[in-house]
């Protein structure tokens, strides 16, 4: 087996603060997945495929993400491949462990025909589309990128990866990384750095101080360094995808 650099989720990906706003985006069943999906301002045929934590991308911190991106002239879907069952419905820690081993394979399984779904309603030759994948959902972005579906990717404090997933990369890859962070530790983001570069691959490391795994989505946005880590991460993901999709 390939050694592991991205562990699964553990108990700071079930905390943070929730956030505040208004979702702007809907729900509509694509493929059989319900998608919550953002419109930008004007028609485009630039889309970015959102794949959440465990949060799901029905939680609100992930919408206003999910919407912020639309407003950079994005279409974004975020498939709930939890199917309504995210952690927030898990608030027991022994729970929890049992949970997310159950919820992957009914993930992994549905993913292919979400996706497919969403080729034939967007367009299969001329959109193009990227990928952003949070905690939980960096092995989607990962595979996306390897079998040519995207022009780029990116990840925030992954988990579930392995040196296979970097073995096989074959579209640019940002990786927006926590300074602490116990699923993608310093030694294993070299190991991922290390393979890249022997690899000649196209790819660009946030590294933020002061923050830990999941500041990119439940940061506690009254920390002035939390809050700007944060959105700095996103302002780097619309970046890096602007890059490749003019």
């Amino acid at each position: 087996m390939s050694p592991t650099l991205a562990s699964a989720p553990g108990s700071c990906c079930f905390t943070g603060v929730k956030h505040t706003g208004t979702p702007v985006g809907r729900v509509e069943d694509l493929g059989g997945i319900p998608t919550y999906i953002s419109d930008p301002p004007a028609p485009t045929q630039k889309v970015i495929l959102f794949l959440a934590d465990v949060w799901s991308p029905l939680f609100i911190n992930n919408k206003l993400i999910q919407d912020y991106f639309a407003s950079c002239g994005y279409i974004v879907l975020g498939p709930d491949y939890f199917f309504g069952d995210s952690v927030m419905n898990h608030e027991n820690d022994r729970d929890r462990q049992p949970w997310i081993d159950n919820a992957r394979k009914p993930a992994i399984d549905a993913f292919p025909a979400w996706l497919d779904a969403v080729k034939g309603k967007y367009g299969r030759e001329n959109t193009k589309y990227c990928a952003v994948g949070y905690c939980f959902g960096a092995p989607f972005v990962l595979d996306l990128c390897s079998d040519g579906s995207v022009v780029a990717g990116a990840l925030a404090h992954p988990a579930f990866l392995d040196e296979s997933h970097f073995e096989k990369l074959d579209r640019p890859l940002l990786l927006s990384c926590a300074e602490e962070d116990h699923t993608f530790p310093l030694a294993s983001r070299r190991r991922a750095e290390d393979i890249m570069v022997a690899r000649k691959c196209a790819y660009h490391f946030q590294v933020f101080s002061g923050v830990k795994h999941g500041f990119a989505v439940r940061c506690d946005p009254a920390i002035d360094t939390q809050r700007w880590a944060k959105e700095e991460s996103a302002r780097g993901i619309v970046s890096w995808f602007d890059r490749f999709t003019v």
